[in-house]
């Protein structure tokens, strides 16, 4: 495979193979795919998952190789050219993933492996060639780290179910990357494919180990969080559950999931209790556990209980009607923890001393790319504008310290209309 050759292909070619193999799937549910391995070093198909790659940026492996190394010194085409060859003569072995962690919402941490690049474009590579097959397959109640389904539909979702629901089941999986049992997960894989080359690549990911702290282990379950096959498998080991309910206990409520996070809206109570009977039993089958001290049962009757799901706070507000009447419905607003980061954020970018030389302009763009992400994922009801408004207001008073800061004012907090009159024209002037 030469540079000039790599080059004629096109995003097209690739997608042309992937809407195919979604609609053979599609056809015959119960169909097993067999010649999938030479798919996967497709020219077209390793440089789309190269670009793929290369767009989400992110750090190297253990290996320490870079994207810009790559696209700047190593070269994209010998890149990719010795990735084509070890992967048609089969010799390519992933290496283990480096450990890191990030911290919680509740002050843990959460470990991320992180593949080395090599391994991650063979990842995307084998996600984008299989990825349709079990899509035809997976269930409308599952959203996440899908194409084309996103939280905000998970939450319309929940939204349209609240309506004729007053009971939530918001459930917790213990550790649930960590302890998913890959001999299962290989068997659920098998129901779809037969390419045995396929299937070792996969195992050889699931084995390849982690190393932390200059020790390489090889844990018996689990998909390491971070490798970019790691949430399709994880959707695979679920869908079972999807499944499941979908076919056997769907009159018992509706089901949304995103990757490991669920909730069932229920009518009643006893619907509710019956859900978590079943969902355990489920559970126990997948070799997982659910945790008791995060998972809870809420009632939706009134606005006095709530559940946060995808960093949002949902719970029924009441809603005030012409003639006094009133009704409870449903809407989602920022959850605390959500609030309170932004706050550091925002704190974190305006208060350190060596910006005071900046010009209140540049520290206004700076913060409106910090606020455009999180007022567009979090503004998806009307409810959630009055805790957006309570950013704004946080926003102006950072920028009314800082104005006072920068012209040497005692009273910190003073100036608050100036600071809004300079705010409200340089908004206009940008949006000129």
């Amino acid at each position: 495979m030469n540079a000039r050759k790599l080059a004629n292909y096109t995003d097209e070619k690739a997608q042309e193979l992937l809407k195919t193999l979604y609609l053979c799937a599609k056809e015959k549910p119960n169909r097993k795919f067999h010649a999938l391995y030479d798919k996967i070093y497709r020219p077209d198909i390793l440089l789309e998952a190269w670009k793929r790659v290369k767009r989400k940026r992110g750090s190297g492996g253990i290996d320490g190789q870079t994207i810009d190394e790559i696209v700047t010194k190593y070269g994209e085409s010998k890149f990719l050219n010795e990735l084509y060859a070890q992967l048609k003569e089969n010799n390519y072995n992933p290496n283990p993933v480096l450990r890191t962690y990030i911290p919680k919402d509740d002050g843990k941490k959460r470990p991320l492996g992180i593949p080395t690049i090599k391994d991650r474009v063979v990842q995307m590579a084998t996600k984008l060639v299989i990825e349709p097959i079990f899509e035809a397959d997976f269930q409308d109640c599952s959203f996440g780290f899908r194409p084309k389904r996103n939280a905000h539909q998970a939450m319309a979702k929940i939204r349209k179910a609240s309506r004729n629901s007053s009971w939530v089941v918001d459930v917790d999986i213990q550790g649930y990357f960590d302890n998913i049992n890959q001999d299962k997960l290989m068997k659920l894989v098998e129901q779809k494919i037969n390419d045995r080359r396929v299937l070792k690549l996969i195992r050889k990911w699931l084995q390849a180990g982690i190393m932390e702290e200059g020790t390489i282990r090889n844990p018996l379950t689990g998909t390491p969080q971070g490798g970019v096959i790691s949430p399709l498998l994880a959707n695979i080991y679920l869908n079972t559950l999807d499944k499941l309910w979908m076919k056997k206990f769907h009159h018992l409520g509706e089901l949304v999931r995103y990757a490991d996070d669920l909730v069932i809206l229920t009518r009643t109570k006893q619907q509710a209790l019956e859900s978590i009977k079943i969902l355990q039993a489920i559970m126990n089958k997948l070799d997982l556990t659910i945790n008791r001290e995060k998972s809870k049962l809420v009632n939706l009757f009134d606005n006095k209980e709530g559940f946060d799901f995808l960093g949002f706070h949902n719970r029924k507000f009441k809603v005030l009607l012409k003639g006094g009447k009133s009704y409870y419905a449903m809407s989602h607003i920022p959850k605390k923890n959500a609030m309170k980061k932004m706050r550091a954020k925002i704190k974190a970018y305006t208060e350190p001393r060596h910006k005071l030389h900046l010009d209140i302009k540049e520290i206004v763009k700076g913060l409106n790319r910090k606020l455009l992400g999180f007022k567009n994922y979090y503004k998806i009801s009307s409810k959630a504008s009055e805790w957006l408004n309570k950013i704004d207001w946080y926003v102006l008073e950072r920028l009314t310290l800082f104005y006072n800061k920068k012209r040497n004012n005692r009273n910190k907090h003073g100036n608050l209309k100036n600071v809004r009159e300079e705010i409200y024209h340089l908004i206009v002037k940008m949006a000129r």
